[in-house]
């Protein structure tokens, strides 16, 4: 089994990455620093060319897209929220997970029954409306649907799709006042990703495995 990981640099993707490291599989990390991991900038698309190359043909059994960013944080309605921060959110959440999945189909075809996992956030839902984090909210709104779609058109391909909010976590971009710590949240998720079926496809849930609305 090989695991493609993107943003395998820092917290939850960095954790995630250590522990099937731990086991007995195949485990590859991206990062926009390059080595020790694959180089991928997600918002460039010249990198997926080379991270298509590198990779040869190889079979990925599970990609986990879980780069993105949070470059709204803090900023206000009346004079924040730039038009370059809805760009290069997009950029990085939306279009750099599409272009991620679109690059590597190939690869999840050679592997069979794989699955692609895409880390959103309960943000994501219409149903929290608490005000706020207009483009990160959108971004990750913007990246559910994307997963649900997929989940449609890649169901004849024998992949299944889940999108996950990874739980409110202690890192640099969910701050230190997160309800949980990253080790908790990778665990969570990993279970998750295991449970991950045709019959589940297109799922939205939580770290912890309860289905999240919407």
């Amino acid at each position: 089994m090989t695991v493609l990981i993107t943003g395998a640099n820092r917290g939850i993707g960095q954790a995630i990455l250590s522990r099937y490291e731990a086991m007995p599989t195949e485990a590859l990390g991206t990062s926009r620093a390059g080595a020790p991991y694959l180089p991928l900038d997600v918002t460039a698309p010249e990198s997926f060319k080379a991270l298509v190359q590198k990779l040869d043909g190889k079979p990925i059994d599970l990609l986990i897209c879980n780069a993105g960013v949070y470059l709204d944080k803090g900023e206000t309605l009346e004079t924040g929220y730039g038009a370059g921060l809805w760009a290069d959110s997009f950029a990085a959440n939306v279009t750099g997970v599409f272009q991620t999945i679109q690059s590597l189909l190939p690869n999840l075809r050679a592997a069979g029954a794989a699955k692609v996992v895409i880390i959103s956030s309960q943000m994501a839902s219409h149903t929290r409306a608490p005000g706020g984090s207009y483009i990160y909210r959108a971004s990750k709104a913007a990246a559910l649907n994307l997963g649900r779609n997929l989940a449609t058109d890649l169901r004849d391909d024998g992949i299944a799709v889940g999108i996950y909010h990874p739980g409110w976590v202690r890192t640099d971009m969910g701050g230190s006042e997160g309800d949980i710590s990253v080790d908790e949240a990778a665990d969570g998720l990993i279970a998750r990703f295991d449970e991950l079926s045709m019959e589940t496809t297109g799922c939205f849930r939580t770290w912890d495995g309860k289905d999240h609305a919407y």
